[in-house]
């Protein structure tokens, strides 16, 4: 199934608009799970926009490009695992396992474009010594439209010129290939987990990880259930320590 021309427009469109979200007013829908829902709607498969989005969320927790560091671009990588899911009719694992590359290159792709900015930078700063306040203003507007740029190059790329190529390859590569693919694909949740846990201090909560999992895992319970009974631990938590807190400092005023 190949993508129509709207379809692969408002796509780079989304890719071009989370990354100037996740550079400017932060209004959090460049999270992946939000791309992930987008892409559901654009692409008519729901299913497997918020099975991948929800994927790469859990990889990118705990990532964060401080201090100007780059990161992998997980909002791209979600809308090219949603595109060629629904290209190939692979499934959603071998989406992820496409689209994951595509993310490792928006850290070069993010080194470019800052790159680039600095020398407009470099030019506003010029005009600002030299009172030109108006053409500051003017040229600073490049430095958005270079994110915007940049960051949705590698999307049109992948959606004009690769999907026919990676369904010329799957198509001549064998069964167990493929197999290898959805196996690995269904693997990286478990990783996102890992990588969240190694972030966390998994060690001192342990109880409440292990509470977590014997609901999911031989109760049955609904993820959404055992989230709110973590956020009622979680109050309980908060409270405890706030009581103790108060206790301590009232007890040194006695001392004093």
């Amino acid at each position: 199934m190949t993508l129509s021309a709207l379809q692969i427009i408002l796509l780079i469109l989304v890719a071009a608009e989370i990354n100037l979200d996740r550079r400017g007013l932060s209004l959090t829908h460049a999270r992946p799970a939000i791309v992930g829902f987008l892409c559901g709607l654009i692409l008519g498969d729901m299913n497997s926009g918020l099975y991948i989005g929800g994927t790469f969320t859990l990889m990118s927790l705990g990532v964060a490009a401080i201090g100007g560091s780059s990161v992998p671009d997980y909002g791209v990588a979600t809308i090219i695992a949603c595109a060629f899911a629904k290209t190939t009719g692979q499934g959603p694992e071998v989406g992820i396992t496409i689209g994951l590359p595509v993310g490792m290159l928006g850290v070069q792709m993010d080194v470019l474009y800052k790159i680039c900015n600095s020398f407009i930078a470099q030019k506003a700063q010029k005009y600002a010594n030299e009172k030109q306040f108006t053409k500051m203003y003017r040229i600073l507007y490049l430095c958005p439209v270079m994110v915007a740029v940049f960051m949705s190059l590698p999307t049109a790329i992948a959606l004009t010129a690769g999907a026919p190529l990676v369904q010329m390859i799957l198509d001549v590569l064998p069964a167990w290939v493929t197999g290898g693919l959805s196996v690995a694909g269904k693997l990286l949740p478990g990783l996102g987990i890992a990588m969240l846990l190694h972030y966390m201090p998994a060690k001192k909560y342990f109880n409440y990880i292990l509470i977590g999992f014997v609901m999911s895992a031989y109760l049955g319970m609904p993820v959404l259930g055992i989230a709110l009974l973590g956020l009622a631990l979680a109050y309980m938590f908060y409270i405890g320590n706030e009581q103790k807190a108060t206790v301590g400092f009232a007890g040194g005023l006695e001392d004093e």
